[in-house]
């Protein structure tokens, strides 16, 4: 019999990783609520935003930073933390700590230690654009954030190229028309899906050919953020 995650004081002591909204507030699940309520002690990758959300929520519980410039110096104290019976809850920005996101190292560092990790399941990005392209829905492949520099991410893509599945990344306002450069020169023909603030107030949903695209991005700066969705070339199905 599975045991149970419950206890008369709330959940059980251990780290949990708990799915926030990726843009809209309102998409955060009751268990998400109640074991940040009842967590001793809240890792954000960012303060700012996640107060945004425990206000929301009327939740006030102790709070850290975890970016990812912090997470390795945080190891030591959340592993003793847990050890001594805590209940710790992680989250990123938006979507699931430890997908383009920190995290990743703790849960290493707690996993070696034979400590309890858990995850609340919550928003994806990736999911939310996989579903919103039209895609062949038998799988995909997800690679984060392009490389930043652009010979790099040219190699990236075109790597990317010969998959047989499609393929889902991020990029930022500030790369976007770069990157849909090289797949204009890359691949051209090849059908592409745009998410841009999924779930946002501004968002919106764009589907095309890279060139087209492009030239609607010339037209019209891109802001937000934004998730492409490429679909497998003819030569891949």
């Amino acid at each position: 019999m599975a045991k149970s995650l419950q206890t008369e004081n709330g959940p059980e002591a251990g780290l949990y990783l708990v799915g926030t909204p990726i843009g809209n507030l309102g998409d955060i699940t009751l268990r998400a609520i109640e074991v940040l309520r009842q967590a001793d002690l809240i890792l954000a990758e960012d303060t700012r935003q996640t107060r945004k959300l425990l206000s929301r929520y009327d939740i006030h519980r102790p709070l850290q930073s975890c970016h990812r410039f912090r997470e390795a110096s945080r190891i030591d104290e959340i592993v003793g933390r847990l050890q001594s019976g805590e209940r710790v809850a992680l989250v990123s920005d938006s979507g699931m700590p430890c997908v383009s996101d920190p995290g990743s190292r703790i849960v290493a560092a707690c996993r070696d230690e034979g400590l309890e990790v858990r995850v609340v399941p919550g928003p994806s990005a990736v999911t939310s654009a996989a579903a919103l392209s039209g895609f062949d829905g038998r799988g995909f492949l997800f690679d984060g954030f392009l490389p930043v520099r652009p010979g790099a991410r040219r190699r990236r893509l075109q790597e990317l190229s010969a998959t047989d599945q499609p393929v889902i990344f991020f990029e930022g306002p500030h790369r976007i028309i770069a990157t849909l450069e090289i797949l204009v020169d890359l691949m051209p023909e090849r059908r592409l899906y745009i998410g841009r603030e999924l779930t946002k107030k501004f968002e919106s949903s764009l589907s095309g050919t890279p060139a087209q695209l492009l030239e609607h991005f010339r037209r019209q700066a891109p802001r937000g953020e934004f998730v492409l969705v490429l679909a497998p070339g003819t030569g891949c199905m």
